[in-house]
């Protein structure tokens, strides 16, 4: 049981710096989308959603008395800078910014079904309802993405034909 624990909670704290570094990533691309209105709505809303599970899951831990992974949480903070800086230089980073949150909200869909199985073993039952939120949010931002996609990459493709500021 020690162990079973012990790997749970190094998965919460891998999903606590995960949402560290979604909220890292949508920070640095969102001010950057004012040729988009729709995707940049999208992203400030689903980072209020972030920063909720991200309070919820340092909850958590505070709870079974564990703090976060500062190693992880930086980690992931100075990739997710990295990504946001590279698609400065990216002429079509409306293009790539949707394809890294989609590919990254399934990452963090499958953390959430990890979690949610864990917990639920160990009879965590709060735990289990606040991943179930967490992947609900997820999954409808993983759908929003996947519904726009084709509609983004348009409007990208467009303004490029026209002549104008299309990467942003």
């Amino acid at each position: 049981m020690e162990q079973m624990r012990k790997s749970y909670l190094g998965w919460l704290r891998d999903a606590h710096a995960m949402e560290e570094q979604a909220l890292t990533m949508m920070q640095g691309m969102v001010n950057r989308l004012e040729h988009y209105p729709e995707l940049r709505d999208r992203i400030q809303t689903h980072i209020a959603e972030t920063e909720g599970q991200e309070a919820e899951l340092r909850r958590l831990l505070d709870g079974y008395g564990e703090s976060s992974s500062m190693v992880k949480d930086a980690m992931g903070k100075l990739a997710a800078v990295g990504q946001a800086m590279s698609g400065v230089f990216a002429s079509d980073e409306v293009v790539k910014g949707t394809l890294a949150s989609y590919t990254f909200e399934h990452m963090e869909i499958a953390s959430y079904r990890i979690l949610i199985a864990a917990a639920g073993q160990l009879g965590d039952s709060q735990a289990v309802e606040v991943f179930r939120r967490c992947l609900s949010e997820e999954e409808a931002m993983a759908d929003w993405l996947a519904n726009h996609s084709s509609e983004i990459t348009r409007q990208f493709l467009a303004r490029t034909e026209l002549d104008l500021p299309a990467g942003r």
